[in-house]
């Protein structure tokens, strides 16, 4: 069974990104995982982190086990180019090309339903981790609202001061300001 992940509009020109997705075809998925944490391109952590999803989904969504997954192939593309100017000598401009890529991964399994799980043992699992979050959430709950009758019993409620108040104003205000690419490129000193 072939499982996929893709990324789209990865920020490095498809040649560069093909070195690595040349690197880790035809590996077991987690040596390749292994292989990338140790490359020395900066690719590697994207491509890491999709190899790493595409595990996930193998595991979580059609039950494969990830000891059992290799890497098929790696599909390296051109995505959207985006399209700069630098000005040049004698009034004329230089375009500058600044390149992005489509990477597709897929896995396969090196033994046919080996270590499978079936759709029932999977909604046994999902169920028991739904439970699981729903009574840590619960525990949460509990803990802060002890935590809240501790602080009312020893007198703790805070008071906000005009001071606090007036000081949290002014760091809104100011974040909001400094927001946006507008004003980093914009930006005016006062004179």
């Amino acid at each position: 069974m072939k499982v996929t992940a893709e990324l789209n509009n990865l920020r490095i020109s498809p040649r560069k990104v093909k070195l690595v997705a040349d690197l880790i075809k035809g590996m077991d998925a987690l040596e390749a995982v292994s292989q990338l944490d140790v490359a020395i391109k900066k690719t590697s952590g994207y491509m890491q982190k999709l190899l790493l999803s595409a595990i996930a989904n193998a595991e979580n969504n059609f039950g494969l086990s990830k000891s059992n997954l290799y890497v098929l192939d790696a599909v390296v593309g051109a995505g959207p180019t985006m399209k700069r100017w630098m000005p040049k000598a004698y009034g004329r401009a230089g375009e500058i090309l600044k390149r992005t890529s489509k990477v597709k991964i897929v896995l396969e399994e090196r033994i046919e339903g080996k270590d499978r799980k079936s759709k029932d043992q999977m909604e046994k699992e999902k169920a028991e981790r739904m439970k699981k979050a729903a009574d840590n959430l619960k525990k949460e709950e509990k803990r802060k609202e002890e935590e809240k009758k501790e602080d009312t019993k020893e007198g703790k409620t805070e008071k906000v001061t005009d001071t606090k108040a007036k000081s949290a104003d002014t760091t809104k205000k100011g974040a909001i300001e400094g927001k946006g690419w507008k004003n980093k490129i914009f930006h005016r000193k006062s004179m």
